[in-house]
Parts: C-alpha cells; structure tokens; sequence
C-alpha cells in the first residue's frame, strides 16, 4: 500500500494511492487505515512529504562503502544526529541552497516511517512499530560539518530534509534494497541496504533505547558512497527499490 500525504485546495490529507486515483483517509494512518469514499486523481493534488515527523534521527558512517570512501573505520555502535523537522520538504519542492555554504552535498537513503510510539522496543518486536518506508535525501553543507566537527548546523538548513514521494507499507525486506541518486540524470550513487552496517531493526532498537519515537517519526538510515555536491539549476533524484523517485530542483537562496 502506497500512503500520501498532499494538499488539495486548501487542506491538507492522508490518503491511499491506487494507480493514478487517491482515496482521502479520514484520520493520518498512525490511527487507522480508514478510507473515504471519495476518489481524487492524483493530478489535481499536491503531493507534500508524506510525513510530518516531530524529528529525523539520522545515521553517519551506516554503510560500509561510504566509510570506506570516507577513509573512517566502522563505527562500533551506531552513530546518531538528528535533523530537525523543520527541515521536512515534499517531492518537487525546492531545496534551498544557503549562502553559507560553498558545498551542498546530496545523500541518497532509505527512511524508515515509524507508525506507532517507540520506547525500548526490542529488535525482534521492531517491525510492529514501523508503518513503512520512503526515501530521502540528506542534503549536507559539507565544508560547515567539516568546519563545525559536528552535525547540526550542516545538516539542519530549511529544505535539507527532501521525503518521499509516498511511504510504501509492504517492503518485504528492507535489508536488502537499491539504493541511488542521480544528479541532472546521472547516476552517482548506486548501493544496497545489504551493505549497511546496522540494520533496520537494530536501528529501531537502538534508538527507542535512547529516546522515543513518536508516530510520523523518521530514522534515516545512512548515505552509501559517491555522495557529491549539488548546484543551484541541479535536479537530483533519490531512487529506492520498492518505493519510487523522489525528486528535487536546487534553488539559490533569494536576498542579500
């Protein structure tokens, strides 16, 4: 089942996507499945990210290419940011990229959609937590995290947080999923969710051990190699199997 969340006219829904046809939910999916009857073509909408998380918990050094790439050892336990979500942009949205910076970098991954609240939750009792997947994109000033040594700033920037373009609730085994990104139509990145150094479920573990995870929440889990920078007039697209395309225009910053 693919769930949206998008605007038509002046509000804002959760529905299920059927081919080209949504079906308006009568409450957000953390509550039931409950559909309308209504049906709205999905061309009249205004598809917006299809969650609206309190937080993204993200993942540094998760797959084992990019900490190859990055000449980083594998981390003993995960390692955790969190991006914040106002952040949180829809497909097609733009991503802003911030005179701060001198290099905003694209990093394509698999986002886990939490559907129920999460404290201590064991790795076996993991996937009665998750409502599903989608994709997203953890945009990244790479010279501010290299000039911080740490996450937040680089990672917390208005738009840096693309989701989408749906949550898709039926992925057999998202351990083992392609994962890409495409800057302009080429491919840079191109890996599998076999490659990461924790999985979904430990993630889920891990994290609710330490924090709890609410409904709507987001656990990115991790960019492979071949992340690279992004320039204003760019369109980059995440592609993760199973899910779909999320796509993206960069946009220079307006104003002084």
């Amino acid at each position: 089942m693919r769930l949206v969340r998008f605007r038509w006219g002046e509000e804002i829904f959760y529905g299920v996507l059927a081919g080209e046809m949504i079906r308006p939910l009568a409450k957000p999916p953390f509550e039931g499945l409950s559909q309308m009857e209504e049906e709205i073509p999905l061309a009249q909408v205004v598809l917006l990210a299809p969650c609206d998380p309190s937080k993204i918990v993200a993942l540094g050094l998760n797959y084992r290419d990019h900490a190859q790439e990055f000449g980083s050892p594998l981390p003993d336990e995960p390692l955790l940011f969190i991006k914040p979500g106002t952040a949180v942009i829809g497909p097609d949205a733009d991503i802003v990229y911030p005179k701060m910076s001198r290099r905003v970098d694209f990093e394509a991954e698999l986002a886990v959609v939490m559907g129920r609240a999460a404290r201590r939750v064991t790795e076996a009792a993991a996937w009665d937590y998750i409502l599903g997947y989608t994709a997203i994109n953890d945009v990244t000033a790479r010279d501010l995290q290299k000039k911080d040594g740490q996450f937040t700033r680089s990672k917390s920037f208005d738009t840096f947080a693309p989701l989408g373009p749906w949550i898709e609730t039926e992925i057999p085994n998202p351990d083992n999923l392609t994962v890409e990104a495409y800057l302009n139509g080429e491919r840079r990145q191109h890996s599998s969710t076999s490659n990461l150094v924790f999985g979904v479920a430990y993630l889920v573990s891990f994290i609710s051990g330490i924090m709890t995870l609410l409904p709507g929440d987001v656990i990115a889990t991790g960019t492979p190699s071949g992340v690279g920078p992004m320039r204003p007039g760019d369109i980059v697209e995440i592609r993760v199997e199973g899910i779909g395309t999320l796509r993206n225009r960069v946009a220079a910053e307006e104003g002084e």
